[in-house]
């Protein structure tokens, strides 16, 4: 199931980090080679920081709807065993007719990913993004 969420979500966390790295100027590179700075150096000090709002914005393409995706633990895994969140609310809301339920467990899963997605613009900052 882990490879098949991995295998469905991965071009959401790539293409934005590809979009940010090829937004960094190459002089960068230079200045920092020129500098006798080290790969691990550059990487930490140069590429990461300025590839941050393509890794923030690759995570919220990821974590959203990763979070409610009941179709690979059906498809790919034991549905008894690797239950996820949103296999619940498929299984309130099909199986067991119980709607205020499965609306109850949508609001909570909606506002926790509502108060993490501000929590972590707050520290992220989105003025990078555009």
């Amino acid at each position: 199931m882990i490879g098949g969420l991995t295998y469905n979500f991965l071009p959401f966390m790539l293409l934005p980090i590809y979009v940010s790295l090829e937004k960094i100027d190459r002089r960068l590179f230079d200045a920092a080679a020129d500098l006798y700075s080290p790969f691990a150096a550059t990487f930490r000090k140069v590429i990461l920081p300025l590839s941050l709002p393509g890794v923030f914005a690759g995570t919220l393409l990821v974590f959203i709807p990763a979070t409610g995706d009941f179709i690979n633990a059906h498809f790919l895994g034991d549905p008894k065993s690797q239950r996820v969140i949103g296999t619940a609310v498929q299984s309130q809301f099909l199986n067991q007719n119980n709607y205020p339920s499965a609306a109850g467990i949508s609001f909570v899963l909606m506002a926790i990913i509502t108060t993490l997605v501000l929590i972590y613009t707050k520290f992220m900052g989105t003025e990078d993004l555009a």
